[in-house]
C-alpha cells in the first residue's frame, strides 16, 4: 500500500509531529510503501516495546530525549542525535529510560 500521514513536498519537523501520551507510546506512520515503512514514536518515560525481532534492518533515529535499545541482550543508550541499526533476526527491544521521541526506519529486503 502506498500511502503516507504526513503531506509531500512539504517542511515539517518529526518532533512536532508526535505528542507525549502519559504512560503510554504513540506512533505515527510517516511513509508505508512495499520496500519498507518510517514510523514516528513518542515513548513516555517507563515505556518499552518488549524484546523481538523482524525480518529486515531496521534504523532507530533518536530526535528528543534518551531512551534504550538492546540489541541480541546488549544495552545501548542513545540520545537526541544518535543513530543505531537494528539487524534483521537478531531480537531487541526499545526502552525509555526518560521521554524519547525516535524515527524508525525498516527497510524489507
Amino acid at each position: 500500500m502506498q500511502k503516507s500521514i504526513f503531506e509531500h513536498s512539504s517542511i515539517f519537523r518529526f518532533n512536532e509531529k508526535v505528542d507525549y501520551s502519559s504512560e503510554g507510546i504513540v506512533s505515527k506512520r510517516v511513509l508505508d510503501r512495499s520496500v519498507g515503512n518510517v514510523t514516528l514514536f513518542a515513548f513516555d518515560k517507563g515505556q518499552r516495546l518488549s524484546e523481538h525481532s523482524a525480518p529486515f534492518d531496521a534504523m532507530v533515529q533518536v530526535m528528543e530525549g534518551e531512551g534504550e535499545v538492546i540489541i541480541n541482550k546488549i544495552p545501548h543508550q542513545l540520545k537526541a542525535g544518535d543513530v543505531i541499526i537494528m539487524p534483521a533476526n537478531i531480537p531487541h527491544s526499545v526502552n525509555a529510560t526518560e521521554r524519547f521521541k525516535m524515527v524508525l526506519t525498516m527497510i524489507k529486503g
